[in-house]
């Protein structure tokens, strides 16, 4: 899925002072923020800007960044993962979930380790382009999601505007669309949109070995405070 050219042409890619930049670990809700973002830029210009305005940086074309950083805790992202694994036709499938769980817990598994990209995007918080939004976040108050997500963009919208785009961008609702937007991936790109997806899978030894490696990465840090890890994570 991602060629050594376009890796290659990434290190000599230069960014235009208004480019946009999605940065997400697989299935932490990259794709719904690209729906709402494609929403807000539509609402403002009433330019429809189609999905392949928004290419996927390490896919595709090798010729073609504000950064919004999308974040889902640690526990559902695994569970999320290992079922798009097992749907998709065009990335590894594992035999079980505690198979899936040991190699996620390495960083093994396609697009590589949460833990490193969550280790690394933890430095570049607080800098002036960076937007972190909480996949959590977005399930609890979408409309202040949205909100902050066009404040920092900078798009000028009134407050019917931000409930019309919400009411768009409920997890139904791109379910629903799912098909059209994404074709025949799309029903495995929205899958369930839970929070707490996670208690269906995760053992108690799991439990604690998941506890530990948070807290050995992202204990005492910005991000890990921002997670909410133990609102959403523990018992």
């Amino acid at each position: 899925m991602c060629t050594s050219e376009t890796f290659q042409a990434l290190d000599t890619f230069e960014a235009r002072s208004d480019d946009m930049v999605l940065a997400s670990y697989p299935k932490c809700g990259s794709n719904w923020i690209l729906h709402i973002v494609s929403e807000l830029i539509f609402t403002v210009s009433r330019k429809r800007y189609e999905y392949p305005e928004f290419p996927v940086l390490e896919c595709g074309d090798s010729r073609k960044y504000e950064v919004l950083v999308i974040f889902r805790n640690p526990k559902d992202t695994a569970v999320s993962f290992f079922h798009f694994h097992n749907d998709v036709p065009d990335i590894p499938s594992y035999a079980s979930w505690n198979e899936f769980f040991k190699q996620f817990m390495k960083g093994q598994v396609s697009w590589g380790s949460y833990f490193d990209f969550a280790i690394n995007w933890n430095k570049h918080l607080d800098d002036e382009n960076v937007k972190l939004i909480l996949y959590e976040d977005l399930k609890e108050n979408l409309d202040t999601g949205i909100k902050e997500i066009a404040e920092f963009l900078k798009f000028s919208l009134t407050g019917e505007q931000i409930q019309t785009i919400s009411a768009q961008s409920t997890f139904q609702a791109m379910r629903e669309k799912s098909q059209k937007t994404h074709g025949p991936v799309g029903p495995f790109l929205f899958r369930k949109g839970e929070v707490g997806d996670w208690k269906n899978l995760f053992s108690e030894a799991q439990n604690q070995e998941m506890d530990a490696k948070f807290i050995e990465c992202l204990g005492g840090t910005s991000l890990g405070a921002k997670m909410k890890y133990e609102s959403y994570c523990q018992d």
